[in-house]
Order: structure tokens, then C-alpha cells, then sequence
């Protein structure tokens, strides 16, 4: 391989990308510029913060590109200037074809599933969410359709009973920068084999989607079966997080955040979503055919803390449930 073939575009925003990042810059790949989402404001003060990302791209010294629009001109026209062997992409936005289609090599993505299945924005949390115990990762060369492009490598990942979605992300965050290095070395070498993605999906296969999260899709159902509760809010933890409303009966109803619980069985008469409290022990919440014991969770303005703890400095009252 000829060091003009190591040439890369790296595009990505979050932490998850920054593992992939780093790989190829330690694996000897030349980084002709890192694209990634322009600074946004946060916090109380407002203030602009960077991507991970960028925050990585500025400390190793790369050239770094933020567009506003993926098709502005002038960002084309930097791309084109460059005029890199290989992008790849790691969580980042959809690309035009304009952009996907500029690299001699093409360009790759890293999704966070067995592709075709959880295909979109939420893979992680729905893996966890529909209770699978197997998910993993999937380089692929992007199309015109949103991950439907051919498959360069996937590789298993199981999903362990005391996973969330932020311990399942970082396994798979590593997996897959394992991934893409092996993906990049296969096309600069010029042996990548791919594989069409409806050659894996059998004609009787249900495939699975993952959209983008939003209010609404993470509101606990206390109409649900516990396991199903329980991968709910697993599926949601640490963000952005399942929720829920206590209604007391006559004052305005509090939003509460849950990040952790374990399913419990045990029959019950209950109205789902009653707490029983079991003298400020423990937190059961009822649900069908079963409770789902809350052990960390988050009143609206609070800070984040054990169930125990809230018991010691809470009360329900006698008509207090969840809704």
C-alpha cells in the first residue's frame, strides 16, 4: 500500500465516532479532514461547546470542516479540493449524493446493528427495548436509501441481562472501531468482498426498524408486562431516559425519570402504576400480571438518585400512582 492510498475523510459527531477516529489515526491513516456538526449552544450560560469529535480532531491537529448544510457549495467544492480516496462515516447525518458519492473508494458507515435489521437513528435502544440478546455491528457502503447500502463486515455483539443502552453503546463503540479499521484496510487492499443486504433478510424475515426516539416513545406503558417495562427503561438509560407522571390526586402531576428497575413477578389486584413502598424498603410499581421495582430514578428538578434514598425523604399519598 502506498502512503497516497491511506487518505481518509473521517465524518462523525458523538463520542461513539470518536473511538473509530482515533483508531485510524493510530493505525497510520492520513486524516485529509474530519467533518463534523457545528458548535451548538448548552448549558445555562448558552455557551458553544464542540462535538467529541471535534473536541478529538483539534487535539491530534486535523483539519476540520463544519458545515451548516451538506450541500453548500463551498463545502463541496472543499471535499472536491481534497479530494480524498475514502470517507467514512461514523454517527453522523445523512449524506446527499453529492457527498457520498465524491471519494474514489466510495464512503462507509458504522451503524450500531445487524444490518437489515434496526435499520435508522435508534439502534441501540431498540435492540435493548425489544429485548433482543444479540446485536453488533455493520460496515457498509452508503446509497441513495438510508442503511440500505452492501455489507463489507458485521460482527456479533451479545446484549447481557444487566445492560442499558449506555453499556451496550460503549461495547459496541469499540467493536465497531474494530470494525471500520478492518473494513479500510480491506478496500485499500483491495480485497473487500460485499454482500447485499437482502441476501441476508430471508423472504420471511421481519425486519425491525429503529426510528429516532422521541417524548411520547419513551413514556412507560404501567399496562405492559414488568419485563417489558423493564426493557423499556433499560433500552432508554442513561438518555435519554424513560419517564413517567406521578398523579396524586390534586396537585399538578410530577414528571420522574427512570434509569434503573428489575422486573418482579408476583400476581396482584392493583390499578397498574401503584406504588407500594413496603415501609420505605423498596419501590414496586404495578404493572400487568406483575411489579417492576424502580432502584434509580429522577424527580423533575432533582438530582438522579437511588430509589431508597427518595423513599427516605418522600410520602405518598394514599391515591399516589404512576401514570
Amino acid at each position: 500500500m502506498q502512503p497516497q492510498d491511506r487518505h481518509i475523510i473521517f465524518m462523525g459527531t458523538p463520542g461513539f465516532a470518536v473511538e473509530s477516529l482515533k483508531r485510524l489515526v493510530q493505525k497510520g491513516y492520513i486524516i485529509d479532514a474530519v467533518v463534523t456538526a457545528p458548535d451548538k449552544p448548552s448549558g445555562r450560560g448558552l455557551e458553544m461547546h464542540h462535538s467529541p469529535v471535534k473536541q478529538f480532531a483539534l487535539e491530534q491537529g486535523l483539519m476540520l470542516l463544519q458545515p451548516e448544510r451538506m450541500k453548500d457549495p463551498l463545502f463541496l467544492d472543499q471535499l472536491a479540493a481534497i479530494g480524498t480516496s475514502l470517507q467514512v462515516v461514523v454517527a453522523f447525518r445523512m449524506l446527499p449524493r453529492e457527498v457520498w458519492s465524491m471519494s474514489a473508494l466510495g464512503t462507509i458507515n458504522l451503524h450500531a446493528s445487524l444490518l437489515p435489521q434496526y435499520r435508522g437513528a435508534a439502534p441501540i435502544n431498540w435492540a435493548l427495548i425489544n429485548g433482543e440478546t444479540v446485536t453488533g455491528v455493520t460496515t457498509f457502503f452508503i446509497e441513495e436509501s438510508m442503511d440500505t447500502g452492501n455489507i463489507i463486515l458485521q460482527r456479533e455483539v451479545a446484549i447481557e441481562p444487566g445492560d442499558n443502552a449506555g453499556l451496550l453503546h460503549d461495547r459496541l463503540m469499540k467493536t465497531g472501531a474494530e470494525l471500520v479499521i478492518e473494513s479500510v484496510e480491506s478496500i485499500f487492499s483491495g480485497t473487500v468482498k460485499t454482500i447485499r443486504q437482502n441476501e441476508l433478510a430471508g423472504a420471511e424475515q421481519l425486519l425491525k426498524n429503529a426510528p429516532k426516539l422521541t417524548k411520547e416513545l419513551c413514556r412507560i406503558n404501567w399496562n405492559d408486562q414488568p419485563v417489558v417495562i423493564y426493557n423499556h427503561i433499560r433500552g432508554l438509560s442513561p438518555y435519554p431516559a424513560a419517564w413517567t407522571m406521578l398523579d396524586n390526586g390534586y396537585e399538578t402531576p410530577i414528571t420522574f425519570k427512570i434509569f434503573s428497575a428489575m422486573p418482579v413477578a408476583g400476581q396482584h389486584q392493583f390499578v397498574p402504576g401503584t406504588i407500594i413502598t413496603e415501609g420505605r424498603r423498596r419501590m414496586l410499581v404495578a404493572a400487568a400480571n406483575g411489579f417492576v421495582e424502580l432502584l434509580e430514578i429522577q424527580q423533575a428538578g432533582k438530582k438522579r438518585i437511588s430509589a431508597s434514598d427518595f423513599l427516605n425523604g418522600f410520602t405518598f399519598n394514599a391515591v399516589a400512582r404512576f401514570v
